[in-house]
């Protein structure tokens, strides 16, 4: 009978989360470690989940709980700065016919849920904890935690985000990058009469949008050009968005009303980064934006992650052999379909940035989308 195989995921967002639970379904013992104490179980605003996030959220067993929580719609809607709608396109169910197109729910809600999935798996999971050393050789990794604590496992699962310091540790030198976008989001109530997505082009900023979260809640962003964070003081984080927001019509009215509270409102640039050649340095191996991350202009960051945890377990699940051909074999699978959502997501931003006007966007748009309706 061969020995049970242990794995340390380090970080608990939504890749570390789904490859945890998906682990432990195959048997597989796992030790998670979280920085934060919350388990960021309250960050962040809103999100939008297309079908190939949705479809891996079933394989964790956790859709119905998502689908009750948030507002599923298979349409967008493109707007004039006033509001008028101009065009609305249907959605590529990316999941299959048998999800929606697209899913908004309210982050918090999303990471909660996986959470419980975590706790309920039999996962062990510390929290405010980070690993500080990791020592390995050909059989696996000792690891060295900050409260003073050792492990020894047979696989590292770096799943600790686009800053990842494990990235660093094994050696692997690319960081993100900006793209000279900047995003400022909040969670506010949504207008009855919102039911899809609807972005505005133009007008003083690049983007203005918003996406349904529940029956209740939306959350709207507005994109510019990023600006020094520190020329930005938080407490003028409302007065700049609803500076933002007040020049769009439509329901922007409504929504920039509840922008008042600058403790809720979000500012963030818009990063790229693709690790290439290979995502593993022997027994350490890089998922979700450790190892990618892509601006939000295709909203396929959570979706890549998801993807990237599922295939891993895939491998590791069906074979005792892990070994460098099987981390190469996970590489070469994800990058041939996450190279090509990076550079649709960047270029377009970059063609918004430049001001192109005869730009292809919702035939870069289709392409990319009828891509994911592959599986992983």
């Amino acid at each position: 009978m061969s020995r049970a195989r242990t794995v340390l995921v380090i970080g608990g967002g939504a890749a570390g989360n789904a490859v945890t639970l998906l682990l432990r379904r195959g048997g597989i013992a796992v030790d998670l470690i979280e920085a934060r104490d919350d388990w960021n179980a309250t960050a962040g605003s809103g999100i939008s989940l297309q079908g190939n996030a949705l479809r891996v959220l079933r394989e964790l067993g956790v859709w119905e709980q998502v689908q009750a929580s948030g507002f599923s719609y298979d349409s967008v809607g493109i707007t004039a700065p006033d509001g008028t709608v101009l065009h609305v396109a249907q959605d590529i169910r990316t999941g299959g016919d048998d999800l929606p197109a697209t899913l908004g729910m309210q982050r918090p809600q999303l990471q909660q849920i996986l959470i419980d999935a975590v706790r309920a798996s039999g996962a062990s999971v510390r929290l405010g904890t980070t690993a500080q050393l990791l020592d390995q050789d050909a059989n696996g990794v000792s690891v060295h935690f900050s409260d003073g604590t050792e492990g020894r496992y047979d696989l590292v699962i770096a799943a600790d985000g686009l800053g990842s310091s494990t990235r660093a540790a094994i050696g692997i030198t690319d960081k993100p990058e900006p793209t000279g976008m900047a995003i400022w989001r909040i969670a506010a109530p949504r207008p009855t009469g919102v039911t899809r997505t609807d972005l505005a082009y133009g007008g003083p900023s690049y983007i203005a949008g918003y996406s349904p979260t529940s029956d209740s809640t939306l959350y709207a962003y507005v994109v510019e050009d990023n600006r020094d964070r520190a020329s930005i003081p938080p407490a003028t984080y409302a007065d700049e968005m609803r500076r933002l927001a007040s020049a769009y019509g439509g329901f922007w009215p409504e929504i920039t009303e509840h922008i008042t509270d600058p403790a809720k409102v979000n500012y963030t640039w818009f990063d790229q980064l693709l690790v290439e050649g290979s995502w593993h340095r022997g027994r350490v191996v890089l998922i979700g934006d450790a190892a990618h991350c892509c601006p939000p202009t295709l909203a396929q960051g959570a979706a890549l992650s998801l993807e990237d945890a599922w295939v891993l377990a895939q491998l590791l699940t069906a074979t005792e052999s892990w070994d460098d051909a099987l981390f190469q074999a996970y590489y070469e699978r994800r990058i041939a379909r996450v190279r090509p959502v990076v550079v649709a997501s960047v270029q377009l931003g970059q063609w918004q940035l430049d001001g192109v006007r005869d730009a292809d966007i919702p035939g870069l748009m289709v392409r990319t989308m009828t891509m994911l309706r592959e599986l992983p």
